[in-house]
């Protein structure tokens, strides 16, 4: 983390030097600029600079005073930012490259983001998932044409767990509230930047050489006692993107297309001669123009496009279980202790029991899936999921449903008193023991908001039959 921080500051300083030495030969009166910085950073970069200055350096503060995993936490992300911020530099020196090019520049930019996002969860869930879910906002810089309702989209994934956040401590620890108020404020400015200076996608340089993955680091080799680093390897593959613990899939395809290379062209049909409109008068009056029909072909790296199936998981990662792929099969996982997690992705018309007591449990993206366990601490997650099935032996204090169709709920005696939290999702079922037997209860999906004249107040609508 301090190379990064050490080598974005000789970046900094070399270039700085460069403009200095540029605007020194310039002719008198002259008021020409070098590659649209006008003798000082790119406005662009500017902005970027004082966020990092600014919000950043706040959030980072923050964390500190809490210290523990929160802190190491927000180190990391300090260091992702960092690496955009090498890259918008890089980016106001030299023109736009090729797709592939470009996608081999975002690594380490896409390597800080998988890095935060696998920071396993043990402590402080809410603040750590806040981070994890909203950091792929940094990948603005290979959304085109509008890349602030992505930073917007991503900033709204934070809200689920910062609320909660602000509803723990709001009274009790303010230090945790202020940490939570200066992380929102980073995405809030970042896409106020975006819509001044990238409205329509990243703004590269208009003149110069094209950049590519050696050009990346060459301003770094033009200071005093400094060889470049050795360009970046191959762009990372993103076959394994969408198991990311608290991702979904639609995130692990950010940089999908980039990643494509040439292989973007190999869904277009070549056109012949006779196809061509403009060289063929009489396809006008007919209105019959012979053109290629159009065809969507996936991103390779996209999950949705695998045409083979993927492989099954049951495995212990360090502290955390990973379920996945699994299709019609009866699973138990019997080995627990308290400090575990369990991740289950993708799983199809099966079902797992997870016996003992575990920290924290999250289902993401399976259908018709059934889930027996014991005992959990933290939380029970179900998220982007379909016809779910729990049933709790146990406690389980915290059972949370987000873009959820379909999930039946099963409490025992034990785990009445648990909270329920839904968003986005429908068609919910609780089912209660009563008298020997289960009273099955919905969650309402539609409310009733009136005024009051003070506030506004929100109550399950009631249908009337």
């Amino acid at each position: 983390m301090a190379g990064m921080r050490e080598l974005v500051e000789r970046l900094e300083r070399v270039i700085r030097l460069e403009l200095l030495s540029a605007g020194s030969h310039r002719p008198p009166g002259s008021c020409g600029d070098v590659n649209g910085i006008n003798g000082r950073v790119a406005p662009s970069g500017e902005t970027f600079h004082k966020l990092m200055n600014g919000t950043v350096a706040e959030f980072l503060k923050n964390s500190r005073i809490l210290a523990c995993d929160v802190e190491t936490h927000a180190e990391m992300e300090h260091g992702a930012f960092q690496a955009q911020w090498a890259f918008l530099l890089m980016a106001s020196q030299y023109r736009q490259p090729q797709e592939n090019e470009v996608a081999a520049l975002l690594k380490p930019v896409s390597e800080k983001i998988q890095e935060i996002q696998n920071f396993e969860r043990e402590t402080m869930f809410n603040h750590l998932s806040a981070v994890s879910e909203s950091i792929p906002a940094l990948g603005w810089i290979a959304v085109s044409p509008k890349p602030g309702p992505h930073v917007r989209e991503m900033n709204d994934a934070a809200t689920f767990y910062t609320n909660r956040v602000l509803k723990d401590y709001k009274h009790s620890d303010l230090r945790h509230v202020d940490r939570v108020k200066s992380y929102l404020n980073i995405w809030s400015e970042l896409q106020a930047s975006i819509k001044e200076h990238h409205t329509t996608g990243l703004a590269w340089s208009k003149t110069g050489s094209v950049a590519s993955t050696a050009s990346a680091f060459s301003v770094l080799s033009s200071g005093p006692g400094l060889s470049p680093p050795p360009p970046p390897g191959p762009p990372p593959s993103l076959e394994n993107e969408g198991r990311k613990e608290g991702s979904s899939p639609s995130r692990s395809a950010l940089f999908a297309q980039l990643n494509q290379g040439e292989a973007i062209t190999e869904g277009l049909r070549h056109v012949t001669e006779d196809q061509k409109s403009y060289k063929n008068p009489s396809l006008w009056a007919q209105g019959q123009t012979q053109s290629p029909t159009r065809t969507h072909t996936p991103s390779p790296t996209s999950p949705k496009s695998h045409s083979q199936k993927q492989a099954p998981v049951l495995e212990l990662e360090g502290k955390k279980w990973r379920v996945e792929y699994e299709d019609r099969n009866d699973l138990v996982i019997s080995e627990t202790e308290l400090k575990q997690v369990a991740y289950i992705f993708k799983c199809d018309e099966s079902t797992l029991q997870i016996k003992g007591k575990r920290n924290s449990i999250t289902v993401d993206n399976c259908k018709k899936f059934g889930l027996v366990l014991d005992n959990v601490v933290g939380v029970v997650e179900v998220i982007n999921s379909k016809d779910v099935q729990l049933q709790v032996m146990g406690r389980a204090p915290p059972v949370s449903m987000n873009k959820t169709e379909g999930c039946h709920l099963n409490l025992s005696e034990e785990a009445l008193d648990c909270e329920i939290v839904s968003a986005k999702s429908s068609e919910v079922n609780i089912l209660i023991p009563q008298d020997g037997d289960y009273r099955e209860l919905p969650v309402p999906e539609q409310f009733k908001t009136v005024w009051d004249g003070s506030k506004l107040m929100t109550d399950p609508a009631e249908i009337m039959a």
